[in-house]
């Protein structure tokens, strides 16, 4: 066994350099932590800022609760206010707007204009233009156009109310109108003024231009314009959305 002597000297150095090791490791340690905490305790400081938090959001939850609650209320009065003013007026306009755009029935006195193909025997024996013989889209849309100019308060086609985005399309020997194929006689109505759109249908040039050529021997295109008591033009009921085709890109 060595000698207390030789024993204690290699202790003391032992000692000399271990304490600033130690101490070195702990002044390390003490700064991770720090930094990992941000300044927190790193457990039950941890749990105590958790509760904070959602004691906080909470609160900030109840906040904006009470926020929309009074927004609501303050937007139900400022549409009550609406209502009684500008709803009213905008609902009064659109009112006005529903029997010329067609989307109510209509009735009254008429005139009613009958337009049809010759007869099939004179088409063949007719030694002319075939087309002059039967009735085309700008025939019907003359009578139509020459009811709009007189006045007319509704006009429909095969009792189709027409619309401002009324299309009529010549499709072979048929008249499509609001996407349905219609064949001659084409009877086309008018509700307004009679006198006026009778003198109107009378001196239209198209369709002076059109009565010629039903004195055409043989047997021309119909003609055949009367007077109605009353008639009946449906409200429409079709699509009022607009459809259109765009350009391909490149």
């Amino acid at each position: 066994m060595p000698s207390p002597s030789h024993s204690s000297p290699t202790r003391r150095r032992a000692w000399r350099v271990a304490t600033p090791v130690v101490v070195l490791l702990s002044g390390v340690l003490f700064a991770v932590s720090a930094e990992q905490s941000d300044g927190l305790d790193l457990r039950g400081g941890r749990l105590t800022d958790l509760a904070s938090v959602v004691r906080a959001e909470r609160d900030e939850a109840a906040e904006l609760t009470a926020q929309v609650a009074d927004l609501n209320a303050e937007v139900e009065a400022l549409s009550t206010q609406l209502g009684d003013r500008s709803v009213g007026r905008v609902q009064e306009k659109i009112a006005t707007l529903v029997d010329p755009a067609g989307l109510t029935e209509i009735a009254g006195a008429a005139v009613q204009v009958t337009l049809d193909d010759a007869p099939e025997e004179a088409r063949l024996a007719y030694e002319g233009d075939p087309n002059d013989l039967v009735v085309h889209q700008q025939d019907i849309q003359a009578v139509a156009n020459a009811m709009w100019s007189a006045g007319a308060e509704a006009v429909t086609i095969q009792g189709q109310r027409l619309i401002s985005t009324t299309g009529i399309k010549c499709e072979g020997n048929q008249v499509t109108l609001h996407g349905i194929p219609y064949s001659p006689p084409y009877v086309i109505v008018g509700i307004g003024d009679t006198a006026r759109m009778e003198a109107e249908l009378t001196t239209d040039p198209i369709l002076a231009t059109y009565r010629d050529y039903t004195q055409i021997p043989g047997g021309g295109v119909f003609w055949d314009m009367a007077g109605l008591e009353s008639a009946v033009a449906p409200a429409y009921s079709g699509l009022l959305d607009l459809t259109y085709a765009t350009p391909m890109a490149g």
